[in-house]
């Protein structure tokens, strides 16, 4: 099939079955398959697919910084919850924490020693475990600056060598329920490399396709992650919790509009290991927002540099400066090897000089309800990784990314190959809603030829001028009105249709149109949060609130209409004011505080 689907033609579908289907080849997608293998009755059918290719797309590669583990020398799971609960302000579901903390302890040895990781090490053998920020303890276990690249080579190479079905280069554009919508029968997916439409019936379906909040000017996630899962969940009518809640990573490499490097992660690291930031003047200023200075969380320090662009206190490029040098030269090149030569190759030298940054939409919290096993209210629909919406609450800490992929991919890929074998046989679809998505993903073929990448510009500029690191109401109701304009729009806006293999403009459109269906729950979610608590930061209402009652929000969308409700956090493990930790443990663990401002070297000037 060439792909030329046209206005009076009725695509045909290419009809495939399977047991196991598995959206997504991260760290979640990669470990449930591996797990599932295991746990699934001999002769079970895997399929894994992927929008790119396996290994090479999606955002556990692109993670520099590490993985969170309570691994001894004084921490505790007790303690690297305690963390996660408090950096989350009191919003995530405990039980979903707990068992990411508990079982992270496990994973990171399967990693080693099953996987086939190798992590940097101290000299007495054991892992080196460095600091990250809004954390007791240095727990991050790492390789130098490129973690993600270590693991999901790994995984990739492991699940290359297994009998499991690939397919990749397979978008998928619709989850696809049963008559009586109580069951999910399969996804349907586009194959990119003919245009054509494939159905895919399975018994159990893994949604990891990872968040990717790229509806923001500055962004870490690559361009292909456009929210597509959680679009795909919310038109199936499943509720949806913390939708506000997106984080933006402090700082992200500021090197100007014309390259796809601005935006690009600087890893947490860097300020973890003493790495100041400086407004426009050369001054230090994060101890002017907060008493850890820059090894507050994330959510703090993007505000604080917000702040001074706010007051035009600004770099050349209109962010601030991290700087390194101080630290000394060499040991920044020895431990920041990939950090060094990313800063090299956009004109800027990390280790002897400084270099502009600006927060970044990094990760998002909200996602797909679920229980502590990914069972979702969808029978046979599991979700893992960033799709799922609970265990990082209103801010994650850095370093639990990744622990939360491949622990709860793991955790999807047992329970799915349980699950099944209380399934004898595959469901049929609704074939109305099976045509109603083709209809949906065939629509701008349909209309004249139009240009895609304005529109993205403008939402973009939309959703970081009017629903970013700060917000109001005035502001989102204005940003509302930019979305609902935007998405008229795309909707106007065609593509040729004479060849739909890797047509990419194509792909565009429809990135777009999941970008712009997540970008109004977003802002709906926010509209709805009357507080402000981790990443959502309100200035018409700069409270926290009340934690002993704090709630979550729940958008969900029926018969077109979105909703959007409030629900009160379970405090199943441990209450505001109080903690699990022993009786006399000390706050910290950390050997050596932040430089208090009175101890910073003498102000560096600006750049010439």
């Amino acid at each position: 099939m060439r792909g030329n689907i046209g206005i009076s033609m009725n695509p045909v579908i290419e009809r495939h079955d399977t047991d196991i289907l598995i959206l997504g080849t991260g760290g979640a997608g990669l470990f449930a398959a591996l797990h599932a293998q295991q746990s699934a009755p001999e002769g079970t059918k895997i399929t894994i697919a992927v929008k790119g290719l396996i290994g090479k797309s999606g955002c556990t590669r692109m993670v520099q910084g590490g993985y969170n583990v309570a691994l001894g020398g004084g921490d505790t799971v007790e303690r690297h919850f305690m963390d996660t609960i408090k950096g989350g302000k009191w919003l995530p579901n405990q039980d979903m924490a707990w068992r990411l903390c508990k079982e992270a302890v496990t994973r990171i040895t399967e990693l080693e020693n099953e996987i086939g990781c190798f992590f940097d090490r101290n000299a007495d053998g054991s892992l080196h475990q460095k600091a990250f920020a809004g954390q007791t303890a240095d727990r991050t276990v790492h390789k130098g600056d490129l973690t993600g690249i270590e693991i999901i080579s790994r995984l990739m190479e492991q699940v290359l060598s297994q009998p499991v079905e690939k397919m990749q280069e397979h978008r998928a554009i619709g989850l696809i329920p049963t008559a009586d919508g109580t069951a999910l029968a399969g996804v349907l997916f586009i194959d990119m490399r003919t245009g054509g439409f494939r159905f895919v019936r399975a018994k159990t379906v893994l949604m990891a396709t990872g968040g990717g909040p790229t509806m923001y000017k500055f962004h870490t996630p690559s361009g292909d992650k456009t929210m597509d899962g959680l679009a795909m969940a919310l038109r199936v009518g499943l509720p949806l919790r913390d939708m506000e809640m997106v984080q933006f990573h402090p700082t992200g490499l500021l090197a100007g509009d014309f390259t796809r490097m601005t935006g690009t992660v600087l890893e947490e690291g860097l300020r973890g290991a003493g790495g100041q930031l400086l407004n426009g003047s050369g001054n230090r200023f994060m101890f002017d927002y907060d008493g850890k200075g820059e090894r507050a969380t994330r959510d703090v320090v993007s505000r604080g540099i917000y702040a001074e662009m706010r007051k035009s206190n600004t770099s050349e490029n209109g962010g601030v400066y991290i700087s390194m040098g101080h630290l000394g030269p060499d040991y920044v090149r020895e431990k920041f090897k990939g950090m060094v030569k990313r800063c090299e190759d956009s004109g800027f030298d990390l280790a002897a000089g400084r270099v502009e940054v600006v927060p970044t939409a990094h990760y998002f919290m909200g996602g797909v309800v679920v229980d502590v096993d990914t069972r979702t209210a969808l029978e046979g629909l599991y979700v893992a990784g960033e799709d799922a919406g609970g265990a990082h609450g209103s801010n994650r800490l850095g370093g639990n990314g990744v622990a939360n992929s491949t622990v709860y991919g793991g955790i999807a890929g047992d329970v799915m190959g349980r699950d099944i074998r209380k399934m004898p046989s595959l469901r049929e679809p609704d074939e109305a809603i099976l045509q109603a998505e083709i209809d949906r993903a065939i629509h701008p073929l349909q209309k004249p030829a139009a240009l895609i990448q304005p529109l993205r510009n403008k939402l973009q500029n939309v959703m970081w001028d009017d629903v970013g690191v700060m917000r109001t109401a005035a502001g989102m109701e204005r940003g509302l009105k930019g979305l609902a304009a935007i998405d008229d729009e795309l909707m106007q806006a065609g593509v040729a249709s004479d060849n739909l293999a890797f047509n990419l403009t194509w792909h565009d459109w429809l990135n777009m149109r999941s970008l712009c269906d997540i970008s109004a729950v977003i802002t709906k979610a926010g509209l709805a949060r009357t507080n402000s608590r981790g990443a959502h930061f309100r200035e018409d209402f700069p409270e926290e609130g009340d934690l002993d009652k704090s709630y979550f929000t729940i958008a969900q969308q029926q018969a077109g209409d979105l909703s959007v409700t409030t629900e009160p956090v379970d405090f199943s493990i441990v209450k505001p004011g109080e903690t699990i930790l022993p009786k006399g443990e000390p706050d910290s663990l950390l050997h050596e505080d932040p430089e208090p401002e009175s101890a910073v070297p003498e102000k560096v000037g600006a750049l010439s």
